[in-house]
């Protein structure tokens, strides 16, 4: 099969003839992984989450069967380098250059307490001209030969304390303070004029998400989360669904979640991401016996001890593990469960993507 090919049986969840496979890189990683198989080194996309929608070239040279495309900053809002040398972007939201990341620094909303605020407050044009051109050449480049995801991470919830801060956001989240509900609908709505454009210009797989669980459990109990998200997801779900009946959505939350993938299953969603197998309760085996009849898996491959700090005959056997419980029957999409970080040692990354490779063969 060709990845195509690959990718489409897995998404009718039959079994190909090896599990597709999608990684995605920090910068510092893809630098050192250019060198060594001679793909020139390319700056990341501008874009909120850069590191989800870069490297394209250097990522299916080694074998990614997906290509990724997202909305990046249009002509009139790229981000900016401020005079103390930190950045702002169109959201207004504050970033200083950590070397590895860009952390937030300061919050827009930080102080906000009223709706009214909120209806002042300068949000980003969705449609704005150039925000998507990058991904409408990515689609020509690559359509052909690669299924393309269509990157809308961040769709509420982190976009939400993106502005307003993690803490004040939580607390303001428990206490229905005035704006909450203005403010998540604003930002639903912005997502979701992206997510329907993605799909107009030719994404088959829409790749939602907000990291709602912790290594340990969930950042806030189910009914908070029931009550504050599930609606605005639904909607969201619905609206994409008017653009393609036939979309598959996936939904990104890092930690463990396992309380409302029941609720995912009900509204509708085709693929979980990212499986993170060290957070309580997902395990391969769990997820798979639990919801498998329901959920094509993507990730699963650990990236806080296995990738790093195993040897590749350590990390052949787990992929190969992973493949088996995941992969049996079919749904499963090979993928680390985060970005490849620096302390990766490239044999290491040559061996996951031979693990994969060679599985079933």
């Amino acid at each position: 099969m060709n990845s195509r090919e690959r990718v489409l049986t897995t998404l009718r969840r039959k079994e190909p003839d090896r599990p597709p496979v999608f990684a995605t890189l920090t910068p510092q990683a893809a630098e050192n992984l250019s060198g060594s198989i001679n793909v020139p080194y390319e700056q990341p996309i501008d874009s909120l989450l850069s590191t989800r929608i870069s490297h394209m070239d250097l990522l299916t040279k080694l074998g990614n069967d997906f290509v990724a495309i997202a909305a990046t900053y249009p002509e009139e809002g790229k981000t900016k380098k401020r005079s103390d040398g930190h950045l702002v972007n169109e959201w207004g939201m504050v970033f200083k250059d950590t070397g590895l990341y860009s952390e937030f620094i300061e919050f827009p909303l930080k102080n906000i307490k009223t709706a009214e605020e909120v209806d002042e407050y300068p949000f980003p044009d969705p449609l704005a001209k150039g925000r998507f051109d990058m991904a409408r050449q990515t689609v020509k480049k690559f359509k052909e030969d690669y299924v393309i995801i269509g990157d809308l991470e961040t769709s509420i919830f982190e976009t939400a304390w993106y502005l307003v801060g993690l803490e004040k956001f939580l607390t303001d989240l428990m206490l229905s303070e005035e704006y909450m509900p203005p403010l998540l609908d604003r930002i639903m709505q912005i997502n979701t004029k992206i997510g329907e454009e993605l799909i107009r210009i030719g994404a088959e797989i829409l790749w939602c998400g907000d990291d709602f669980g912790m290594q340990h459990g969930m950042i806030m109990d189910p009914e908070t989360w029931r009550y504050w998200f599930k609606p605005r997801i639904r909607k969201m779900f619905e609206s994409f669904r008017n653009v393609n009946p036939d979309i598959k959505i996936a939904w990104h939350s890092c930690g463990s979640i396992v309380p409302i993938i029941p609720d995912f299953i009900e509204l509708g969603l085709d693929i979980l991401n990212p499986i993170q197998p060290r957070a309580k309760d997902m395990t391969p085996e769990f997820l798979k016996k639990e919801f498998g009849k329901d959920l094509i898996f993507f990730g699963g491959i650990d990236v806080q001890e296995l990738l790093p700090f195993k040897s590749p005959d350590e990390i052949r056997s787990d992929i190969t593990r992973k493949c088996e419980i995941l992969g049996k029957g079919g749904g499963y999409i090979a993928a680390p469960a985060h970005n490849i970080q620096p302390d990766t040692p490239v044999e290491n990354i040559f061996a996951m993507y031979e693990a994969i490779f060679k599985f079933n063969s």
